[in-house]
């Protein structure tokens, strides 16, 4: 849905379109089936593995608070890793300032991270999820910058970073 979309919609079908979404975000995200990744844990392993935000992004398909990540200021050389599993998904040469509040990247680095249909809050999207565990990062948007045209807009709560060996 465009944000003309929304607006042409009106108060009413704007405050019927939060409440079906508020339903829908009451509802727990089905789980892909445990083999499909390489790394996989039981529920109670990823609460104690995960910090509760990490989890409730990763495992649960939440969104972090824009401008409150502070990978969204890290401009070090380096990668940004899952925080689920440590599998390396973006260098810090792809990353750049989206002015949305959230750690943007215009390319994964190969075969890191996997993507799926989102039709969740009324609206069609790209989840990216993590290759290696199936942690939910973020979304996928065809408004980034050249060379790709893409804007990987991830939760940095669902990334730690590693700075680069001197």
């Amino acid at each position: 849905m465009t944000r003309r979309e929304l607006i042409g919609m009106g108060s009413v079908g704007v405050v019927a379109l939060a409440v079906a979404g508020g339903y829908a975000l009451m509802d727990k995200p089905a789980e892909a089936p445990a083999g499909s990744f390489p790394v996989h844990h039981g529920d109670a392993e990823w609460r104690a593995r995960l910090t509760p935000a990490a989890y409730r992004v990763l495992r649960q398909k939440g969104t972090e608070t824009p401008f409150s990540s502070p990978l969204l200021n890290e401009h070090r050389p380096g990668t940004f890793a899952c925080a689920g599993c440590d599998t390396a998904l973006f260098r810090s040469q792809a990353k750049y300032d989206s002015h949305t509040g959230w750690p943007s990247f215009w390319q994964a680095i190969p075969a890191a991270v996997t993507t799926r249909d989102d039709s969740s809050l009324g609206m069609s999207r790209t989840e990216v999820i993590c290759g290696t565990c199936g942690g939910h990062l973020g979304h996928l948007f065809d408004d980034g910058p050249k060379p790709t045209g893409l804007r990987y807009c991830m939760n940095g709560v669902a990334m730690r970073f590693q700075p680069a060996e001197a």
